[in-house]
């Protein structure tokens, strides 16, 4: 603890966002990392707690004491090697990740944490002002694993065996590394250059990465089982939740991940056809779904120039402040409001979906939806609460209930569970993590999830070859 007394001297300071009339023009990054003059004044706030709470509620168990500690005394390659040691991918979880840290850190109590998030992000975007330089196996082991999936469990997993000397294969069924990283979130959250950095790094540490291969059609489990010792699936949770009132097949209707992965595309330089391309230009959009995903929807409708967007959300408005219910050091239940909301468009809450009104071309003209209550824990509607919202375009963000149908499944011999996910291990040869595993959920757990995995197959191999 360098500055025992910094908590009490220095005042959080959080990196300031750009303006909004600026950042709606382009798709750039919204907010960047503190200026480094006021980084290590930020570090100093810790306080090295006895107790770590950041350090716990983490899924990565990122070492955050020690590195704040590292950067108030300007050891910032050591204090980035901490974080590393921990995180495969500080640049994306810096930028995307609703920082459990910093809402458990202690001085969150007086709702000033240690701005966490701002420290890990201007370490990442130090480590990517240089060249990333590969760090190889020390040695070379004749086994080879092969991993399903490129998001950020198949990532973290084939990067971790990659470390340890393993031949790794990663196959992707998209025409692009990243999976979720690459299509489902925005550019103006995550700009695409900086996964594009580790991905090259990642294959000089001989990672082989084989897109527009999608197992269980162009290829089968079996011969996979044949060519590797291991296989990993992170093939995530995408089957989204539907949407199931009258209407709902109307034109005009459809899920956010469609809309959002089009929009990353146009930004990559890929040409949408006329006929299947969703824009939110000049329309009257609705967003059913008040998550990040929602969000997400709506900065991207106002970036693209609708002329309304309204989103909304089945549950009640969540309170300001924390209730006595949810003390301190859990994840806060209070009202949130991302970037995207900052932006513009309309919220609501416990708003209830009954149907959607077409017009004579078959296309959604209208929303019909009712106030609705909690009332003993059960959502009831209101009598007489019924209202209409105008709309042309209608994106479905209500969240995801398990992984896809796939041939995979039952070439593997995969049952999957009443949540609709996969056994973390099926067999010793197949296993699997990350969101297929725990249900949709946040970057940061994907890649705790993929470390776990990446470390059970090593240990499964090493036993398996001592035991020859």
């Amino acid at each position: 603890m360098g500055n025992p007394r910094g908590f009490l001297q220095i005042r959080r300071y959080k990196a300031p966002a750009r303006p909004v009339h600026e950042r709606l023009q382009d798709w750039n990054e919204f907010e960047g990392p503190p200026p480094l003059n006021t980084l290590q004044d930020q570090a100093s706030r810790c306080m090295d707690c006895g107790i770590p709470f950041c350090h716990k509620s983490c899924p990565l168990g990122n070492l955050i004491p020690d590195w704040n500690d590292l950067v108030y005394r300007g050891r910032l390659d050591e204090a980035l090697d901490a974080l590393e040691s921990t995180n495969n991918f500080p640049e994306v979880t810096s930028r995307v990740c609703p920082a459990p840290c910093e809402a458990s850190c202690v001085l969150n109590i007086e709702g000033v944490p240690v701005t966490i998030k701002d420290v890990e992000h201007a370490l990442a975007d130090h480590a990517f002002s240089r060249p990333l330089i590969p760090r190889l196996a020390p040695l070379r082991r004749d086994r080879s694993v092969a991993v399903v999936g490129s998001g950020p469990a198949g990532l973290a997993a084939a990067q971790q065996l990659a470390r340890e000397g393993y031949a790794v294969s990663v196959f992707e069924r998209s025409d692009r590394i990243g999976g979720l990283l690459r299509y489902g979130i925005p550019d103006y959250k995550l700009d695409r250059r900086v996964l594009d950095r580790r991905i090259e790094q990642m294959i000089a540490e001989g990672i082989i990465f084989r897109t527009g291969v999608e197992v269980g059609r162009d290829i089968t489990a079996e011969w996979l089982l044949k060519r590797f010792d291991a296989v990993i699936l992170c093939i995530g949770a995408r089957k989204a939740r539907p949407l199931r009132v009258p209407g709902a097949k109307l034109r005009g209707v459809h899920f956010a991940m469609e809309f959002l992965e089009q929009q990353n595309r146009r930004i990559a330089g890929d040409s949408i056809p006329p006929e299947v391309a969703l824009l939110a230009t000049g329309k009257r959009v609705v967003i059913l779904g008040g998550g990040d995903t929602g969000s997400d929807c709506l900065g991207t409708s106002l970036r693209q120039g609708a002329l309304s967007v309204t989103q909304l959300e089945l549950m009640p408005r969540p309170p300001e402040e924390r209730l006595p219910e949810n003390p301190w050091p859990e994840w806060p239940l209070v009202l949130r409001t991302s970037s995207s909301q900052e932006e513009g468009g309309e919220r609501d809450f416990a708003v209830k979906t009954t149907g959607l009104l077409g017009d004579e071309r078959g296309h959604v003209r209208a929303l019909e939806a009712a106030r609705v209550e909690l009332v003993d824990g059960v959502l009831r509607e209101i009598p007489g609460s019924a209202f209409e919202i105008p709309c042309d375009l209608v994106l479905l963000a209500m969240g995801f209930i398990g992984v896809e149908e796939s041939p995979l499944l039952q070439q593997f011999g995969l049952t999957l569970s009443p949540r609709g996910t996969l056994p973390a291990q099926a067999s010793e040869r197949v296993l699997a993590a990350g969101d297929a595993v725990r249900g949709a959920s946040l970057v940061v757990w994907a890649i705790a999830e993929g470390r776990r995995v990446a470390d059970l197959v090593h240990r499964t191999l090493q036993s398996a070859q001592a035991a020859q």
